[in-house]
């Protein structure tokens, strides 16, 4: 077996592969003395069909699947014991290729074209500048955050005095000409919120009233959702089509519910016990944790602004543009050449973009490993448990949460090449020269419109 390497330019090259029949034989007689014992003929017994007939009936069959596994085999060792970069896979020349024919032929030839990614390495220094977005936490942020916890640590308290939302709770009776309805609807601990009524009159009949008053309202008036009248009176839905009455409300008790202070009971709810000690502190606290995540946001930002500089910093590296759009063609069959000349330009930059990253990773022996997953995973759990208010969680919780994502093979795939890219842009982020400006984040949002 030979193999000729013939460069046609820096990033096109053709590999011919001749393959005689001293390279072949041997396994092909094996491949039919196997086929031989397993041969299940009609009047012959097994493993004693003549050979002749097994390379009549097979011979070439045999012969095509060993040429073909044997220089798949060939090829690609040949790339990689020779180090060769190359971009897409290997394709059969158009034009050099000869015509193959396994009955007449015992020696063969095969030409196959490479599409090689360019030569050259990432120098970073403190001449390239990239812009850095600090978002600052302002204080209408802090005081969202201090008010969601205040709202979340709160309780519930009995009082004598309704309000528009606490929760009333008595007994609710139909009338019918002003009197108790005899066999009418009654319900002993009845809930309702007179915020929830659509109603203001109705709403505002039970604003001031006091525990051991009495209100007279029609929750067909008072609600405008079937569901939460059918729920107050305990009742199916259809029932309330011909149900038009006045309804009795004894207030048996009234709830309310008590956002927290911001004292010494609520920083330990958050933080826990004796790690925060004053509101200034209290408040220095959130206002980190609030810019700690947006720094992901900042950070997010600058990997878009980073690539976006090193692909214009290496915009002349020359690709094999033939080869890659005809390998994109050969192995798409949805796409069309109409639709990769007009992706092409985005193909190209992501590939760039690969080869900048891969550079830059190798360059820095950069590693992935499973702490590194474990930390991201817990990253991303935290900044979903957040989008909810819920902060300060232990990191076992966290971690419980994070296990399910890696059950998913593809998302754990896609993890571990986010966490390999999030290590190549904080190297980039600490050897260029940073153009950091401070925004707020309704200037930050607008950057995304």
């Amino acid at each position: 077996m030979n193999i000729v390497r013939k460069d046609h330019d820096s990033v096109n090259a053709t590999l011919t592969i001749s393959i005689e029949k001293a390279d072949y034989s041997e396994k092909v007689e094996k491949t039919l003395r196997d086929y031989r014992k397993k041969a299940n003929i009609p009047g012959f017994r097994p493993g004693m069909v003549p050979m002749g007939l097994l390379k009549k009936m097979y011979g070439k069959s045999i012969l095509a699947d060993e040429i073909n596994k044997m220089l798949s085999d060939e090829l690609y060792k040949y790339i990689r014991e020779n180090n060769i970069n190359i971009l897409g896979e290997p394709l059969p020349n158009e034009e050099e290729q000869k015509e193959i024919d396994f009955n007449t032929q015992e020696d063969f030839e095969f030409s196959f074209d490479l599409g090689l990614a360019p030569e050259f390495e990432v120098e970073l220094n403190k001449k390239d500048k990239v812009k850095f977005y600090h978002i600052a936490a302002s204080d209408e942020m802090v005081n969202n955050q201090v008010k969601s916890y205040t709202g979340r640590y709160g309780k519930y308290a009995q009082e004598e005095t309704v309000e528009e939302k606490d929760m009333v709770k008595g007994l609710i009776v139909e009338l019918e000409g002003g009197q108790v309805k005899e066999d009418g609807i009654q319900v002993s601990d009845a809930v309702l919120t007179p915020a929830y009524m659509k109603d203001e009159a109705s709403k505002n009949s039970f604003v001031g009233k006091k525990v051991g008053d009495q209100v007279t309202f029609n929750p067909k008036t008072a609600f405008e959702n079937e569901a939460e009248i059918a729920s107050l009176l305990k009742v199916k839905k259809e029932e309330l089509a011909g149900l038009s009455a006045d309804f009795l409300f004894t207030i048996e008790s009234n709830t309310r519910y008590h956002e927290a202070e911001v004292n010494q009971e609520l920083f330990d709810k958050v933080y826990g016990d004796g790690v925060v000690t004053s509101e200034e502190e209290f408040i220095a606290r959130i206002k980190a944790t609030i810019e700690e995540q947006l720094q992901q946001d900042s950070n997010y930002k600058f990997g878009i602004d980073a690539r976006e500089a090193l692909i214009k910093k290496y915009n002349d590296l020359v690709f094999p543009d033939a080869f890659l759009k005809r390998w994109l063609l050969a192995t798409n069959k949805e796409l069309t050449a109409e639709k990769i000349e007009e992706d092409y330009p985005k193909m190209i930059a992501d590939l760039k973009w690969q080869l900048i990253k891969d550079k830059i990773a190798r360059a820095n022996n950069v590693q992935v490993e499973n702490e590194d997953v474990q930390a991201y995973g817990r990253q991303v759990a935290r900044a979903q448990f957040a989008q909810y208010g819920m902060t300060g969680l232990d990191d076992a919780i966290l971690d419980n949460y994070a296990k399910d994502m890696f059950k998913n093979e593809e998302q754990l795939r896609n993890i571990i090449d986010r966490v390999a890219e999030n290590k190549v842009i904080d190297i980039v982020k600490n050897t260029v020269k940073l153009d950091t400006k401070e925004v707020s984040i309704e200037e930050f949002n607008k950057m995304f419109e």
